[in-house]
C-alpha cells in the first residue's frame, strides 16, 4: 500500500518508528496517518468527542 499524497503539510514524513524499548508494547501511531492527510482527526473516547489538528508549523493540538 502507497503513502497518500501530502499537499497540506510540507513538513510530513515517512510513518515513524517507535525503537524505544518497551517492557509491553505499546502502539504508535504517526498524527498523519490519523489525519489521513488532512489537517484533523476525530478521536472518541468514552463517549466524549476529540479533535487533533495538525498545525501548519507541525505542532498536534487535542481538543474536546
Amino acid at each position: 500500500m502507497s503513502q497518500p499524497q501530502l499537499t497540506y503539510f510540507p513538513f510530513a514524513r515517512p510513518p515513524a518508528r517507535c525503537n524505544a524499548p518497551q517492557v509491553e508494547p505499546i502502539p504508535c501511531h504517526d498524527a498523519v496517518d490519523l489525519t489521513k492527510g488532512g489537517p484533523v482527526a476525530h478521536i472518541r473516547l468514552n463517549g466524549q468527542h476529540y479533535a487533533l489538528r495538525i498545525t501548519r508549523q507541525g505542532k498536534l493540538i487535542l481538543t474536546k
